[in-house]
């Protein structure tokens, strides 16, 4: 018996295999969670269809654009024809035009602003509403989206991206009192610097990634930590934390320098 052994978990946001999304699928499945994967356009499908045979269990693959509430409204409907019920809910999706990360944060232009909130923060909203209904008929269950240290202090070149972070954070806290009397728990995970599709477009990353001498344990993080301190969350285990960010990055927030 696995930590979520008979738990239906719906996974936003798998890309590829470097994905954090990924990631936690793969260790959701080794500990006997039922999968749901998303994909948004024909290339991330074709990517899906090449990684689900990897899991022990294979996973459902549902369409879904985080931006658009009639793509969230089917893929709520295709999960109550499918199971009925949702245990685990991750979001682990982000979205910021490439100029509006490379330009100085003061010249980003209104609509770049809003697009990186709509779809790296109040996404985690839509979705939760969106997913509610089966998340209470399954007596609660566990949120989960993906942070990032940017959120807090400057990273320089995330620019827009962290304040998305901030403001995915703040609604994190939001949502877990709202939810909290369904007894659905919502919290964050921050990861560390990974060579990930989204993080190839952030200049700082690569240099954070190089420089492991920089955190209390001297290394790096790997995608399977990220999956595991997941798995702890949306279990049993965890039946009493909500609202929390919990940091996976070998201990670099804690560091001034």
């Amino acid at each position: 018996m696995g930590l979520l052994s008979g738990k239906r978990a719906l996974v936003v946001g798998v890309a590829n295999k470097r994905s954090i999304a990924w990631g936690i699928a793969r260790t959701f499945a080794e500990e006997g969670a039922e999968l749901a994967l998303t994909y948004q356009h024909e290339r991330f499908r074709e990517n899906l269809e090449k990684l689900v045979p990897e899991l022990p269990q294979g996973a459902t693959m549902l369409p879904l654009d985080v931006g658009d509430d009639a793509s969230l409204a089917a893929l709520r409907d295709s999960l109550t024809s499918q199971w009925g019920k949702v245990d685990i809910v991750v979001h682990s999706v982000a979205f910021a035009r490439t100029e509006d990360l490379q330009t100085r944060f003061v010249e980003l232009p209104r609509e770049g602003y809003a697009l990186a909130q709509d779809i790296s923060a109040y996404s985690l909203v839509a979705l939760t509403r969106a997913i509610l209904p089966l998340m209470q008929a399954a007596g609660g269950g566990s949120v989960v989206t993906m942070t990032y240290l940017g959120g807090e202090r400057v990273v320089p070149s995330y620019n827009v991206m962290g304040v998305a972070k901030a403001a995915l954070e703040a609604s994190m806290r939001y949502l877990a009192w709202d939810c909290g009397a369904d007894n659905i728990r919502v919290n964050a995970i921050s990861a560390g610097p990974l060579r990930t599709l989204a993080s190839s477009a952030v200049k700082a990353a690569s240099a954070l990634r190089d420089v492991p001498e920089r955190t209390p344990l001297q290394r790096n993080i790997v995608l399977e930590d990220v999956g595991r301190a997941a798995t702890f969350l949306c279990s049993d285990w965890a039946q009493n934390i909500t609202g929390q960010v919990l940091y996976v990055d070998a201990g670099f927030h804690i560091m001034g320098v």
